[in-house]
């Protein structure tokens, strides 16, 4: 995997190859944060990376200038992973923390974040509740906008936050909005 764009375009980032997580795709990664380009402006954004997997998204949007980003992974080989790139690259802006999701947004109810960015396992039992976790605990500002990543059987379609679906490839995105 590889940062996109900003200070660290084009490093190459390289997890064990013993890592469970599903990196979200060079193609996808790229084809999402052109559309995050034409809604948010990268620098001085305040971040909430949920399910950080290898880290992917919160490096690239450290690396494009974010203000803080604060990654939560409940895996501790990930969490120590993430922890350990983000020193690397000198990321300062990032926190991490290893906890459940939806007791990490539940413990955040409060804070409020211009993009929360959300890549649950395809196979989470509770995948359809991701939304919810992210609304019914205040967690994205009013401005703000939510990209939550999953398989092409789940539909948000009907949740009342939701905005657009875009599909690259495989990866599906939904983008959810305050209304």
């Amino acid at each position: 995997m590889r940062i996109i764009s900003g200070k660290h375009k084009g490093k190459k980032i390289f997890p064990d190859s013993s890592f469970s997580a599903r990196p979200t795709t060079d193609f996808a990664k790229e084809n999402i944060f052109n559309v995050l380009g034409n809604i948010v402006d990268f620098e001085d954004l305040e971040v909430l990376d949920l399910f950080s997997g290898t880290g992917s998204i919160g490096y690239e949007f450290a690396s494009r200038g974010a203000k803080e980003v604060i990654s939560v992974e409940l895996n501790y080989k990930h969490y120590a992973f993430i922890k350990h790139c983000a020193a690397q690259l000198g990321f300062d802006c990032m926190k991490v923390f290893k906890n459940d999701v939806f007791a990490a947004c539940k413990k955040l109810n409060g804070r409020s974040f211009d993009v929360v960015f959300a890549d649950p396992p395809y196979n989470l039992d509770r995948i359809t509740e991701v939304p919810d976790a992210i609304f019914e605990n205040g967690l994205l500002r009013a401005d703000g906008i939510a990209v939550v990543e999953h398989p092409a059987s789940v539909k948000f379609e009907e949740h009342p936050n939701f905005v657009e679906r875009r599909v690259y490839g495989s990866v599906n995105f939904s983008l959810f909005r305050m209304k």
